[in-house]
């Protein structure tokens, strides 16, 4: 993928790669990222060779955060930001909830510091793991503002509403061991082996797997974690069951299952999602 200023990407084993590239700002995060973060992504939807998308970081840093090189102002966001009912929205906001909206699986290789933006945009993801020398830190009190990116929302229900606060009202800056510990992270690397074990991570959740499947599963588990009722859950479960029922994927997982061979499912997430979806009420931000 061409022109970018901010990200560069490479494509391996069937997983897009898509490192934070200023390296000397310790991959700062600023807006035209976030907008070049969500162009790639996508073009990745629509790139059915693509089965899953790889976060890392260039240098020594996976992001440490806001650009602060233009002072006080940095997070006075009433210039160049998209705007909704004179709402002006958070740019990591608008990152975060495209990640959420994400048909293929997300695995975050943080391999340096990740504050503030580089530490929120990393909770959509699916699966996070860090080098030995990995930090994070919530930081947002220090700086005189709160919690970003709908971190609000992520963050609790990946940690627990107490540790969630914990960090966010102290702001510390917490290791690698203490994040796997928190169930942040589910593993720690070498530095050099980061890459390879995320390749791997990848190829274990797709390999086999049909990818309309992984991309309505993938909707369903984050988007239940906010349902009233297990009601809801069952009333996507039967429609995604009775459409995928009759479709080539569940033709050919049983199949091959019964030839005992490796499956190929014919679906394309570029093309081929069920009709209902997408199932959610997509309202305008307010």
């Amino acid at each position: 993928m061409k022109n970018l200023e901010t990200v560069r990407t490479e494509v391996r084993e069937n997983s897009l790669i898509i490192y934070l590239s200023r390296e000397e700002r310790m991959n700062a995060f600023t807006l035209n990222m976030q907008q070049e973060i969500v162009k790639v992504l996508d073009d990745a939807e629509e790139d059915d060779d693509i089965k899953a998308i790889i976060f890392s970081g260039d240098g020594k840093a996976y992001c440490a955060g806001a650009d602060l090189s233009s002072g006080g102002d940095t997070f006075d966001n009433r210039k160049g930001r998209e705007r909704t009912n004179d709402v002006v929205r958070d740019s990591g906001g608008l990152l975060t909830l495209r990640l959420f909206k994400c048909k293929k699986p997300l695995i975050a290789a943080v391999n340096g510091a990740a504050v503030g933006i580089g530490a929120t945009m990393l909770l959509p993801m699916d699966t996070r793991i860090c080098s030995d020398q990995a930090r994070f830190g919530f930081v947002f009190a220090k700086r005189g503002i709160v919690p970003e990116a709908a971190s609000s929302w992520f963050l609790p229900r990946l940690i627990g509403i107490n540790k969630a606060l914990e960090l966010c009202y102290t702001g510390k800056v917490i290791s690698a061991e203490e994040a796997k510990e928190i169930r942040l992270v589910s593993e720690i690397l070498n530095q050099d082996k980061l890459i390879d074990r995320a390749l791997e991570i990848a190829k274990e959740f797709t390999a086999e797997s049909s990818q309309i499947s992984i991309a309505l599963t993938r909707q369903m588990m984050w988007r239940m974690l906010g349902a009233d009722d297990p009601m809801e859950a069952h009333k996507i479960d039967s429609r995604a069951v009775f459409e995928l029922g009759q479709s080539g994927e569940a033709i050919e997982g049983v199949t091959s299952f019964l030839e005992k061979r490796p499956p190929s499912f014919p679906g394309k997430v570029s093309k081929d999602m069920p009709s209902f979806f997408p199932w959610w009420d997509e309202k305008e931000f307010e």
